[in-house]
């Protein structure tokens, strides 16, 4: 079975690689990983075989291929948010969800004001979330680990 290549799945796989840099898949990547199949289209039946793509035991759909996904496309932004609250919403982020989120901002081209009004966002959502303050702490540690 092999996967049509779309920016979708070149943004998954490309964060999937550096999720598995270290051979192991943590709950915490984990769960980013579902918010961004869902938001970049990629089916939950695809998800194992992205998996043995990035272990090298499938063909990457890539390979050999003109296919340049490079820019910004509608939705990167929000794909991000969505991923930086995911790492936001349980009690640490990790190194990796670290290096998870600086590879998805470099690929999708996140800049400096975009980040801030993604900020802006989190920090706007506070008042209606019951765990925005614990949310906001998080974000200003991995603001001052990880500055733009």
């Amino acid at each position: 079975m092999t996967l049509e290549p779309s920016r979708g799945l070149y943004l998954y796989l490309r964060t999937l690689t550096v999720a598995m840099e270290d051979s192991i898949l943590t709950d915490d990547e984990a769960g980013i990983l579902h918010i961004l199949a869902t938001a970049l289209g990629i089916q939950p039946s695809d998800t194992a075989l992205c998996l043995s793509i990035v272990r090298g035991d499938e063909k990457n759909p890539f390979d050999g291929t003109a296919f340049d996904f490079s820019g910004r496309h509608s939705g990167d932004v929000t794909t991000y948010q969505s991923a930086l609250v995911a790492a936001l919403d349980d009690e640490v982020i990790t190194e990796d969800e670290w290096a998870m989120l600086t590879a998805l901002r470099t690929i999708v081209g996140i800049q400096e004001d975009q980040h801030s009004m993604i900020e802006e966002a989190i920090h706007a959502m506070d008042d209606i979330d019951s765990n925005g303050v614990r949310r906001l702490e998080r974000l200003q540690r991995y603001m001052t680990v990880c500055p733009f």
